[in-house]
């Protein structure tokens, strides 16, 4: 799954308008053009099209943590140069306020069953035995359970 993948699942199962994208990038200190938001979510073979780096990335989860969480005082984080699907998850589960049963209940309502040692090793380092990545299906089944769940209103994401 792509960068601008995993922006246009973000915006399309939170229902964000072009504005709200803007201000949540803003919220993590980073200036960015509606014309940007457009570009990274048009298709890859549109001409307009603009690849979503991982930094970008990384700074719109940042923001999205800081929209659903409150901003922490003092200096922002620095976005990661470098993410991955595990990362995404886990910056997911902190501006959600998600426990490990929230996580598995959501992976549930897409019929994808995961104990919860399996899930919490989707959050530990990579140089840990127990490490599991997540793959581009696993994040996919997420973003549907969190659609899902959304559309069932069983989440208070305010």
């Amino acid at each position: 799954m792509t960068n601008n993948d995993i922006f246009q699942r973000l915006n399309t199962a939170f229902s964000f308008s072009r504005g709200d994208l803007v201000n949540i990038f803003a919220l993590a200190d980073f200036s960015a053009t509606e014309e940007q938001v457009v570009a990274w979510l048009k298709q890859e073979d549109d001409g307009e099209f603009v690849e979503f780096s991982d930094s970008e990335l990384a700074t719109f989860l940042n923001g999205f943590i800081n929209l659903k969480r409150g901003k922490r005082d003092g200096d922002q984080p620095k976005p990661e140069a470098h993410i991955n699907n595990n990362m995404v998850l886990q910056k997911l589960r902190i501006a959600l306020n998600l426990k490990s049963e929230d996580i598995l209940d959501v992976f549930e309502l897409e019929n994808v069953h995961f104990s919860k040692h399996e899930v919490s090793a989707f959050f530990r380092k990579p140089n840990n035995k127990h490490y599991r990545e997540c793959t581009d299906k696993t994040l996919s089944h997420f973003f549907q359970g969190i659609q899902s769940q959304l559309g069932l209103n069983e989440i208070d994401l305010d």
